[in-house]
């Protein structure tokens, strides 16, 4: 196991970061009228999942940390929303939306794992 030397050697930062590139890229064919929508809704979350790792991950107590860790969660957990209603809307293939779903599920125990860690 590597030092962690910033939050760039976190593992989950790492999947957060194919995360977001995942939703932009699956995002890219949503129709236009939906880029100031639902386009740029999944995208602001998914984004916002690694930035808060990070943010926390600068905090000075553990406290903080953890509660940037669950608003990563959060932010997840209305990515996991709005690309279940992309499918629906037919956004989303079935195969786009499994990818960014099986994705999201690791990543949410990743971020559920590490909160348990800190103390």
């Amino acid at each position: 196991m590597g030092l962690i030397k910033s939050y760039r050697d976190l593992k989950v930062w790492q999947k957060g970061l194919d995360l977001v590139i995942l939703c932009y890229s699956h995002t890219s064919f949503f129709p236009k009228e939906e880029q100031y929508g639902l386009t740029n809704q999944i995208r602001r979350c998914a984004v916002s999942i690694p930035s808060n790792i990070a943010e926390g991950y600068g905090r000075s107590s553990t406290a903080d940390y953890k509660r940037f860790l669950h608003m990563a969660l959060g932010s997840l957990y209305e990515l996991q929303t709005q690309i279940e209603i992309a499918k629906r809307l037919n956004y989303l293939t079935e195969n786009a939306f499994v990818e960014i779903d099986s994705m999201s599920i690791e990543l949410d125990k990743m971020l559920y794992s590490l909160i348990k860690k800190i103390n």
